[in-house]
């Protein structure tokens, strides 16, 4: 199969790469070189999108017994073309030794069983004139008018689009097995008082899994003993971490910043992870099949066209040219164009990061009308930074800040980091503290210099008899909730002596992507259960005039809801569980997990690098795929058109109508592949790289 991609991707390629006008038509600029064209490049991407090899090896380890079922498929595959080159000798031979025609049937008919397949399966479904039929007439029709040879390399040819389609099938299975195998390879359990390592997949319900500081819980579970503050900001979009106490639900795919505790097992995370792929195939399988089937419709529309033009022509022509009508295939290509170019458009957003768990989405995109954002987590950064310094007493804002950076210099929640990058972009010597003590959910108090330094809410403060009027914090407590800011309290030797103002910062990328939308005509709303003030503030920031303030998770859904029923076609692009119900309320949900998030995501879309600079190149995207679909129903309507054209006029032959069939096929399978080479420059997507990248845009914020 790949011998007759590589040779169609060949032919077209050149073709291909001046298509696009805008790119022969700019002038050459001597500042911008452009990427030069690789056609071992081109094949190694069609390779990927069609068969993805690297898949088997993601596959064996989820589960050893893939590598079988892959085996086989190999197995099927060279055995047909084996055949398939047998029979093609054996019809060279027929003519001159006729008993050989019936090995040649055979070998014929073994090469069509798929396309009768497909034609049974049509039948069972009372759908009796299908697309698959007239292959059927032709092949029959061909080897009566003893045009053996010609029909079995019509027959490989059909077995290698035959197999292309069922490959179309289930060939994203490498970006989502990928996303959602990203667990840990072993786990810690305890058994009869024993700790023991064990093999991830092994993890069952009732078992008790241990999990230390800074590692990644890997199930869902409640906590047996322990005490631990748990990041769940990839869940749900809390940038502060929880306290979990004994009995208290854990997550797979949080993380535990500090403490230490066991789990009891509730679901096995294989078996979380199975059902995740499973669903997300699923969606993605369902709109193929549903491509296929729209594909084919538009052959059956097509068919008693042909069919009545071949009877006619079987009257005024005679069989031959008849059979020459019959390989017009007005409309069949479509059958394999449709789930081809998703599978090129998906191979290439994914090398940009994004990933696509209903291809329903390209089509979609073109519909949107309006964009709802979650505003926590969504449009501005998990980590705050500290704004403001608040003096009560004799320090200075830098000597403050010192001993603030001292007491949680050892503890990784957002806000800690915040006051640390603040201290380094200061220059800010931090000293080691000797003694600490962490109260969850309130602060820490350490001792320092012969010093007693406490920091945290301002209930930690009352909690360690901190000595604080409630007058002198009133103005600045007021002024921060309204705006939306949050405030850290330091006490030093049991006297409040100042305060920290955190404030969220917007993702840099924000600004730019919102001008973007609001080029395409797209009307923005911003969805925040913060108080009226600071969304407006945020809103007006944006240019944006639309915004939900005070919304409590649970109102959410209503919301799009609503804006559905005014004719809106939404897509809702959120962070977690907190916005679920939404998500699965829009047309369109996008959400900004990492790959180790995307499993416990119930969005049809995920950048990657959870940011939201993709967002316009999938809209562009799915500009693109509109055309390429365009383009695709073209191709497969107007090769059959001039064949039938050309066997009135120009009386040609059967040999030339299979050649206009397939020359048809290979620039429309050309048309398929545009993606790949339009964007063949692009660098696959690193997870890693991305993660780099996002904490060096954090420091770089908080030094400026």
């Amino acid at each position: 199969m790949l011998l007759e991609l590589a040779l169609i991707s060949g032919a077209s390629a050149y073709w291909l790469k001046n298509k696009n006008p805008e790119e022969s038509s700019d002038p050459p600029s001597a500042n911008v070189s452009k990427p030069k064209f690789s056609a071992k490049k081109l094949f190694h991407d069609l390779k990927n999108s069609l068969f993805a090899n690297e898949r088997q090896a993601l596959e064996e380890s989820l589960d050893p017994e893939r590598k079988a079922a892959a085996d086989k498929e190999k197995q099927a595959l060279n055995r047909g073309l084996m055949v398939g080159g047998a029979t093609l000798g054996v019809s060279l031979l027929a003519s001159s030794y006729p008993l050989l025609f019936i090995p040649a049937i055979a070998g014929i008919v073994y090469l069509l069983r798929d396309i009768f397949g497909f034609l049974a399966r049509d039948f069972k479904r009372g759908h009796y004139l299908s697309a698959y039929l007239l292959n059927v007439i032709v092949g029959f029709g061909m080897i009566v008018t003893g045009h053996l040879l010609l029909m079995t390399l019509g027959s490989i040819l059909l077995f290698v689009m035959a197999k292309i389609v069922k490959k179309a099938e289930d060939s994203l299975e490498e970006q989502l097995i990928n996303v959602f195998a990203n667990h840990p390879s072993h786990v810690w359990l305890e058994k009869n008082g024993v700790e023991i390592q064990v093999e991830f997949q092994t993890v069952q319900a009732g078992n008790t899994v241990i999990v230390n500081a800074g590692e990644t819980i890997p199930v869902d579970g409640l906590i047996l003993t322990g005490e631990a503050y748990v990041d769940q900001q990839i869940l749900t979009g809390e940038s502060q971490p929880i306290e979990r106490m004994p009995g208290d639900k854990v997550f797979a795919a949080t993380v535990l910043l500090s403490g230490r505790i066991t789990i009891t097992v509730e679901t096995a995370g294989e078996e979380t992870v199975a059902a995740q792929i499973g669903h997300a195939l699923n969606q993605t399988q369902h709109y193929k099949e549903e491509l296929m089937a729209r594909g084919q419709k538009i052959a059956d529309e097509f068919l008693p066209l042909e069919l009545g033009t071949s009877a006619v022509t079987f009257v005024a022509l005679g069989p031959v040219s008849a059979l020459a009508i019959l390989w017009s295939g007005l409309g069949y290509r479509m059958i394999l164009f449709g789930p081809l170019s998703v599978l090129h458009y998906l191979q290439t957003l994914s090398r940009k990061g994004i990933l696509i768990k209903d291809g329903r989405v390209l089509e979609s995109l073109q519909q949107v009308d309006t964009v709802v954002f979650d505003k926590t987590g969504t449009l501005t950064l998990e980590q705050p930074y500290l704004g403001a310094i608040h003096l009560f007493g004799t320090y200075d804002e830098d000597t403050l800040l010192t001993y603030a950076a001292a007491a949680e210099h050892r503890q990784p929640h957002p806000v800690a980091q915040a006051i640390l990058d603040t201290a380094t972009a200061r220059g800010l010597d931090v000293p080691q503290h000797s003694q600490a003590h962490y109260e969850m959910g309130y602060g820490i108090k350490v001792r320092l210099a012969e010093k007693t330094i406490c920091v945290g809410s301002e209930r930690f403060m009352r909690q360690e008899q901190v000595v604080f009027s409630r007058e002198s914090v009133a103005n600045i407590q007021q002024q921060a909730q309204a705006i939306g800011h949050s405030l850290v309290y330091i006490g030093i030797d049991g006297v409040l002596e100042g305060v920290l103002e955190m404030q969220p910062r917007l993702r840099p990328e924000v600004p730019k992507m919102v001008q973007a939308l609001q080029k395409r005509g797209i009307n923005i709303y911003i969805m925040s259960g913060d108080h009226t003030e600071p969304t407006r503030n945020m809103a007006e920031q944006l240019g944006i005039t639309d915004y939900f303030a005070e919304t409590l998770p649970e109102h959410k859904a209503d919301l799009v809801k609503q804006l559905r029923q005014q004719g809106r076609f939404v897509c809702f692009v959120g962070d977690g569980i907190n916005d679920a119900i939404a998500l699965k309320s829009a047309q369109i949900s996008i959400s900004l997990k990492g790959a180790s998030t995307a499993a416990t995501d119930t969005a049809q879309v995920i950048f990657m690098d959870s940011t939201l600079n993709s967002l316009d190149d999938l809209f562009q995207m799915s500009d693109e795929f509109e055309e390429t679909m365009h383009s695709n129903f073209v191709f497969s309507i107007v090769p059959g058109a001039i064949n039938i054209s050309s066997v009135y006029l120009l009386h040609v032959g059967l040999a030339s109508s299979m050649a206009l069939y397939y020359t048809g096929s290979l620039v429309g399978l050309g048309n398929t592949m545009v993606p790949l080479i339009k964007h063949q420059d692009t660098e696959a997507f690193s997870v890693e790289n991305s993660k780099a990248d996002v904490t060096e845009a954090s420091k770089t914020d908080a030094t400026e």
